[in-house]
């Protein structure tokens, strides 16, 4: 019974360590291939077999890779499949944990081997630092702390997954909550805003004690690194080579500085145009001059099709990259009963082409979250000639500079799905939400540099800190007589609790995008000229490199940042 949307799919190269027949979902099969890549690397005795011996291993990994993917591709688009869930779990919980220890152990043969020095330094750096460093961090006496901190990310999430509310005689999640804050009924809306922070206070001591064991832990698996504090030891960890703390606090300064403004105005207009004396929590997600949503088309076949024709305008491979997708049946993106939510693009690593799940309903959001995540699968296509299976992937930061500049180029044909005045509606509303993610991204930052730096702080300490910067980041919004919930609305973040200093790359990725977006205002082919080219280079090189390729500049300061934000103003102002 095939639960996948697509059939079996051929292997972009074919294979010649892994067996076709072999059942990459049971590990006694695997660790044969494992203990054979152990063996051969002794046996390499120069550049050119160290690097045979690679791409063994490369496709290994993509052939592992694909492996799970299919199974969670599977399990997501039939979440009431038995089936699917029995093999999405058995490769998770008999096969993974085999995995990990192993490959680390290939890890340490390659740091170790005597002709590592002898491959051509230009083709390896990035792959040659990146593995070292993962090397020199592992410590035995960690693993148990890692263990602890997922047990108690667990216990956050387990908390925050049963916070529901009963509202006007029914229960509800808080997230099915979220809709009534676009209700131009303001009552309504501050009922439904209320009844949602009162429950969310009443987990505030729980969430608090779960954070303070996560410092804790987080403090001592730095030290056991050698590291002064869990700060520090996250940078490293997350290969972060080519930024440093001192960089992002330099971003914070210019947020504050140069967008802070922008945002005061948008919200200065919005109170304006909603006719309220002052713009209060709930009055930031209603439409402001309390219009219905947009509609932009009827069927996910319609949204597929008018996707297409922006394509079409834009580029001729781009184009051509999503209609394969339609052709080899890689894209799964109606709602439906037994789906899971949410949406994400997953690369079929053998294959080597991407796979597109999202939940479309018919609203302006899902035309945003097709775009962005045909730009992660253009980066996939863009790599398919990379052997080097590390390679395929890129930085986050990068990565999110493809999909998130996708969403900006697209958005200047969508009248495919409107309107012009409804299409200039979708558009400033993304480019509103784009100048308001960054005082966020900062908050979220920022308290986690003061966190980890402070880690004996009380919790009236870490209190004051955040909301010192909420007083920067948070602009004109009154929050009288909810100061407790101002307070510790970091709460809902969930990447502070389950995945540390994991968000400031969204920020520096989305620098990134405006520029290649500011870049096509002024010669739109060699924007997507230098996009495509950048897509290319997959991970291979290192950060400022792609960004540099892609017509970027990956820098954090005031300089870089004035301008792009002008030009969204400017925009804005057009609309």
């Amino acid at each position: 019974m095939n639960l996948l949307p697509f059939g079996k799919l051929a292997p972009h190269k074919s294979r010649t360590f892994v067996l076709e027949t072999l059942n990459l979902g049971e590990w006694s099969q695997i660790q044969p291939l494992f203990d054979r890549l152990e063996t051969s690397a002794a046996s390499a005795k120069s550049a050119a077999e160290l690097e045979h011996w690679l791409l063994d291993w490369s496709e290994l990994c993509a052939a592992l890779d694909e492996e799970a993917s299919r199974r969670y591709i599977a399990m997501t688009c039939h979440t009431d499949s038995a089936e699917a869930e029995k093999a999405y779990l058995h490769f998770v919980e008999n096969v993974e944990p085999q995995l990990k220890p192993r490959q680390f152990a290939l890890e340490q043969l390659y740091v170790a081997h005597p002709c590592r020095e002898q491959l051509p330094k230009a083709r390896y750096e990035v792959f040659d630092r990146d593995v070292k460093n993962h090397v020199a961090l592992f410590r035995p006496e960690n693993v148990a702390l890692e263990t602890e901190e997922a047990k108690l990310g667990q216990q956050y999430q387990k908390l925050i997954g049963a916070q529901t509310v009963t509202f006007r005689g029914e229960e509800k999640t808080l997230v099915q909550m979220g809709r009534y804050l676009e209700e131009p009924d303001r009552a309504l809306r501050q009922e439904a805003w209320e009844s949602v922070a009162k429950r969310r206070l009443q987990d505030v001591d729980k969430c608090e004690e779960i954070f303070d064991e996560l410092v804790k832990l987080r403090t001592q698996i730095a030290k056991n690194a050698g590291f002064d504090n869990y700060r520090d030891f996250a940078f490293r960890q997350k290969a972060r080579f080519d930024y440093t703390p001192a960089d992002c606090v330099s971003f914070h300064d210019a947020i504050e500085s140069v967008i802070m403004p922008a945002v005061r105005a948008i919200q200065a207009e919005r109170q304006q145009q909603l006719q309220l004396e002052k713009l209060r929590p709930w009055d930031l997600a209603v439409d402001p001059h309390n219009r219905a949503p947009l509609k932009p088309f009827a069927d996910v076949g319609e949204m597929v099709a008018r996707t297409q024709k922006i394509f079409n305008h834009l580029d001729a491979e781009l184009s051509a990259g999503f209609q394969q997708m339609q052709d080899l049946k890689l894209l799964d993106l109606d709602n439906r009963k037994g789906k899971a939510p949410g949406g994400y693009q997953s690369t079929l690593s053998e294959a080597r082409v991407p796979f597109i799940f999202m939940n479309a309903v018919g609203l302006q959001r899902d035309v945003e979250t097709i775009l962005h995540e045909a730009g992660h699968a253009f980066h996939a296509q863009a790599t398919r000639g990379e052997d080097l299976y590390a390679y395929r992937g890129a930085p986050i930061e990068f990565c999110e500079v493809a999909s998130m500049a996708m969403e900006l180029l697209g958005n200047e044909f969508l009248e495919e799905f409107y309107a012009p005045a409804e299409a200039n509606r979708a558009r400033k509303t993304h480019l509103e939400g784009i100048i308001g993610f960054f005082p966020w991204m900062a908050t979220v930052d920022a308290f986690q540099h003061w966190i980890y730096t402070h880690p004996n702080h009380t919790r009236a300490e870490r209190k004051a800190a955040y909301l010192g910067l909420m007083d920067r980041f948070g602009g004109d919004v009154d929050y009288s007589g909810f100061e407790e919930v101002r307070a510790h609305s970091w709460h809902r973040q969930l990447h502070i609790f389950l995945h540390p200093f994991y968000y400031v790359e969204y920020g520096i990725a989305q620098l990134g995008a405006l520029q290649v977006w500011a870049n096509s205002k002024a010669d739109q082919a060699k924007a997507l000229g230098d996009y495509k080219k950048s897509l290319a280079l997959g991970g291979s090189r290192p950060l400022p490199e792609l960004f540099a390729a892609a017509g970027c500049k990956l820098q954090f300061d005031t300089a870089t940042i004035k301008p792009l934000i002008q030009l969204a103003s400017t925009e804005l102002k057009k609309l």
